[in-house]
């Protein structure tokens, strides 16, 4: 199954699979059944982040450098936490300018000038080139491995003419699938439906191909983690190999290689192209939050046991790079090496599709189409009626061709030097240098466009300083001296080493000189230049590009034009075609009698929008520049109508805060207008309580003592029972009314108790004495659990006697009928003192215990304790008065379980009294 025939028939076979599927994308979309609505689709075309240096890189640079791998992906993780704010600020603005690439992007953020455009395209036309290369080594090293192990590939490839060399025939396939899919419709705008539908099943592929060997390595080779990790610990050599001493320049570098990873998960073309460009809904980007960053959890799970294995191979296991080959392969398995070489191609060619595709606009609408425009300025009569569209299809064409030739040269001439994780190193501290202007352009709005050009241009040339030209040098190309030496033997320039900074890894090196001078020049030359007033209004517009209604306000020409210049312009750059549909759509007509009327603001903005989406909002603007006359609105217009814009936005946006107010309002008067209803109700029944309570006594008194003095002869026995009864309401009357005072003095708070430090448990034993003769007469039998060490509490004693008796005597009268139980527990924990006061009755139901503590409120008591027809004791008052007086306190009062006795149980709790050294 290793043979060269069947490797190349499946992998060409695989390539055509691709050619499929995005041909059926492609077809669904002009169905209107689209593919890529799907958010989880979104999040997989997003994992064309993962290449081959993810696929056979990682393990490579873990079994070098330890953990380090994970910052690589470390890095996106942090920056799709940030999405919902950064990356959809940035497609709304993609979406409404037509911005087609990260170039349009910064040239459209910084007065949409051609000459910004054209060096950000030649940046990333120089940074991802190695990027490319690293790609189609991926693809050369693992064909050459898998055909011809064990023997080194490199024995194989180094006398191989480039006709041979198998990466050289996938990029001209590559270059084909790119050109039908990536190149079918001139707007470069318009989602590319097909190949982000074959980039997301590569994704799947990719992942299941690198799972598979994980699995294979860790639980069929090894019997799980705990052989492979128990193997390498018997190995002195490899036990620190996962050590954070590893990771290249310390605790500097893990810090720089985060930053390097965060910074160019969103300014790689190939990302903001995927991420920006061929986003069709921001609602996507919250499925992607969290989609994206388990997809980089899950093809890095077998990074590390892979990489161990291969360690323990030894020489058999030959490049760590190729670890993810070589380890099946030792192990003399045919299918899955197989389904790893697959998976490696669908890293590396998912990448090099859309790498390609947005390279390819940035050269064609950046770095040609100026030339073009400007030689058809100089030269109108040979290009007047030239119909310019087919030139622009044939232009990116030829770009694509050439930017794949110009990644397999440089993978020919210099990729054999560098390990894979080491290219793309260096294409991620290129595309880092794009971060100060894009970035700090979204949220500043003095950053000037000569800040940009200085910035971009300082810190591209202190990359090419530290870590290109270096390259070369050790490739061979260039004379080392001045690498070692520094420039002109001075040591301070030495590359590696810039201005005597050493002992740092050679990419956070690079990374913070290239961007302390990049950021640096940004900042200080946007505070010393001014702001075109193009300028100053896109400056507005991206900063503010997430206020609601901001970009259906902004208006910038107030030129006029006819609509036959408008219908001849977009015939001769964008095809019959597409200039008959933007007239439709803006309700104009192409007849030849309408074409001298003045074209309508809409129609002038959708042309203009129409050109950028084609060729860039550069060469747009100059393009309609050309037929609208009338200058663009000068700095106080624009800033009028910006200003004007933000008022009423702002204006909007207090009157929905008002409004939003008001109904929080309207919601609390309704809620206070319930609850004074509810008081008046609670008013009423509280004093027709009392008044129940109060004439009960009252009665009982005025009969008796009315039959006293009418009935003279009456037996002194009787009378004595009669007058026994008169004292007994009285002192009942005389309690409530007592009770009714505390209740009103609580809920005022003009209770007034005198708190002073006192043992609970004294206090505790002298009111159980007080009540003992009644609870005797009930013969209940009173059960004391009281520490003998000292529970000091700051509480009045006068009050907290009258809890507990009130606690008690109820306690008393809920005991079972037969053998009535008591039982007072005292505990102390770290901070306070508990009391617990249980009996052995029926209990109080769950949805009962917090009903007691209301006023009035009393349980039917039915045992022998209470009184006939299973009338309850009391007013309905001491429990309420008693969590009162707790509270008061800083203490609390509840219900539970009664953990002994199994009835009814009231936990008092109050905080311990500080020592009095303390207090002294």
């Amino acid at each position: 199954m290793r043979s060269n025939l069947i490797v190349l028939t499946v992998a060409f076979g695989y390539l055509a699979l691709l050619f499929l599927i995005a041909a059926w994308a492609d077809r669904r979309a002009a169905q209107g059944r689209s593919l890529i609505g799907s958010p989880t689709v979104y999040a997989l075309s997003i994992a064309v982040y993962c290449t081959a240096w993810t696929f056979y890189g990682s393990v490579g640079r873990a079994a070098s450098h330890g953990p380090s791998f994970l910052l690589i992906y470390l890095g996106p993780t942090l920056a799709m936490l940030v999405a919902p704010l950064l990356i959809r600020k940035m497609v709304r603005i993609a979406r409404a300018q037509r911005i087609t690439s990260i170039a349009d992007f910064i040239s459209a953020r910084y007065g949409k000038r051609g000459g910004l455009g054209a060096l950000v395209a030649a940046i990333a036309l120089l940074g991802i080139t190695p990027y490319i290369a690293l790609q189609l080594k991926a693809i050369t090293l693992s064909h050459a491995i898998l055909t011809t192990y064990p023997t080194l590939p490199a024995d194989t490839l180094a006398a191989s003419p480039f006709w041979t060399d198998k990466s050289f025939w996938v990029a001209l396939v590559l270059a084909v699938f790119i050109i039908l899919f990536g190149t079918r419709q001139l707007d470069a705008s318009e989602r590319h439906e097909g190949m982000v539908a074959a980039i997301a099943v590569e994704s799947l592929v990719k992942l299941v191909a690198f799972l598979a060997v994980g699995l294979f390595t860790t639980f069929m080779l090894y019997s799980g983690p705990s052989t492979l990790f128990s193997r390498v610990a018997a190995q002195p050599s490899l036990v620190g190999v996962l050590s954070l001493d590893n990771v290249p320049g310390g605790q500097g570098g893990w810090l720089g290689m985060l930053i390097l990873a965060t910074l160019a998960f969103v300014t790689l073309p190939r990302q903001f192209q995927v991420l920006v460009v061929e986003n069709v809904d921001e609602a996507h980007l919250s499925r992607a939050s969290w989609l994206f960053p388990l997809y980089l959890l899950l093809i890095n799970l077998f990074v590390i046991p892979i990489a161990l294995a291969g360690l323990l191979l030894g020489d058999a296991a030959l490049d760590p790079d190729s670890f993810v080959l070589t380890v099946p392969l030792a192990a003399g398995l045919e299918a899955l090496p197989l389904v790893v070489f697959i998976g490696g191609l669908s890293a590396a060619t998912g990448m090099v599709i859309v790498e390609t595709i947005a390279l390819s606009t940035m050269v064609s609408n950046h770095l040609v189409m100026p030339l073009l425009l400007r030689l058809a300025h100089r030269r109108p009569a040979r290009y007047k009626d030239a119909v310019l569209a087919g030139w622009l299809l044939g232009i990116r064409r030829v770009a694509i061709v050439l930017i794949l030739m110009l990644g397999y040269l440089y993978h020919a001439l210099i990729g054999e030097t560098y390990s894979l994780v080491t290219i793309g190193l260096v294409s991620f501290a290129a595309a880092a240098q794009f971060a100060p202007a894009m970035l700090l352009g979204l949220y500043w709005r003095g950053a000037t466009h000569a800040g940009a050009v200085v910035a971009l241009s300082l810190g591209i040339a202190t990359w090419a300083y530290t870590l290109l030209l270096p390259g070369f040098a050790r490739s061979g190309w260039l004379d080392d001296t001045w690498v070692n030496e520094g420039l002109a033997g001075l040591a301070w320039l030495r590359p590696y080493a810039l201005f005597g900074l050493e002992g740092w890894d050679i990419y956070t090196h690079a990374l913070f000189w290239s961007l302390l001078l990049n950021l640096g020049a940004l900042v200080g030359v946007s505070l010393f230049t001014r702001q075109s007033p193009l300028e100053r209004t896109q400056a507005a517009l991206f900063t503010g590009a997430l206020q609601p209604g901001l970009w259906s306000r902004a208006v910038t020409r107030q030129g006029q034009t006819t609509q036959g210049e408008l219908y001849q312009l977009l015939t001769r750059y964008l095809g019959l075609a597409a200039a008959t549909r933007i007239f439709a759509q803006a309700d104009a007509s192409t007849q030849a009698s309408a074409h001298a009327r003045p074209a309508s603001p809409s129609l002038v903005a959708r042309s203009e929008r129409a050109l950028a989406g084609a060729l860039g909002t550069a060469s747009a603007r100059v393009l309609m520049d050309s037929v609208v006359r009338g200058e663009t609105l000068d700095r106080e217009g624009i800033l009028s109508l910006l200003d004007a814009t933000s008022q009423a936005l702002e204006y909007s946006r207090r009157l929905e805060q008002k409004s939003h107010e008001l109904e929080e309002t309207s919601q609390a008067l309704r809620a206070a207008n319930a609850r004074l209803r509810e008081l008046d109700r609670l008013k009423d029944e509280f004093v027709a309580m009392v008044s129940h309570e109060l004439r009960t006594p009252l009665t009982s008194i005025r009969a008796f003592a009315e039959i006293l003095h009418d009935a003279d002869t009456l037996p002194e026995p009787q009378r004595r029972r009669f007058l026994d009864v008169i004292v007994h309401e009285s002192q009942r009357l005389s309690r409530l009314i007592d009770e009714i005072l505390d209740l009103a003095r609580l809920e005022s708070g003009r209770m007034t108790l005198h708190p002073r430090r006192l043992d609970l448990g004294e206090l505790v034993r002298r009111s159980t004495e007080t009540i003992q003769r009644v609870l005797d007469e009930r013969g209940v039998t009173l059960e004391l659990d009281l520490p003998d060490a000292p529970t000091p509490v700051s509480g009045d004693p006068d009050r907290l006697e009258q809890v507990i008796i009130n606690l008690v005597d109820n306690a008393s009268k809920f005991a079972a009928p037969e053998h009535p139980r008591v039982r007072l527990a005292l505990a102390t924990t770290d901070r306070h003192v508990r009391l617990l006061v249980e009996d052995n009755g029926p209990g109080i139901a769950m949805e009962a215990r917090e009903l007691v503590f209301e006023k009035f409120h009393r349980l039917e008591n039915t045992s022998l304790n209470a009184p006939p027809q299973g009338r309850p004791r009391g007013t309905g008052l001491g429990l309420p008065i008693s969590r009162g007086i707790v509270a008061h306190l800083g203490g609390r009062l509840w219900v539970d379980d009664a953990p002994t006795l199994g009835g009814a149980c009231l936990l008092m709790e109050l905080p311990l009294a500080p020592d009095e050294a303390s207090t002294t």
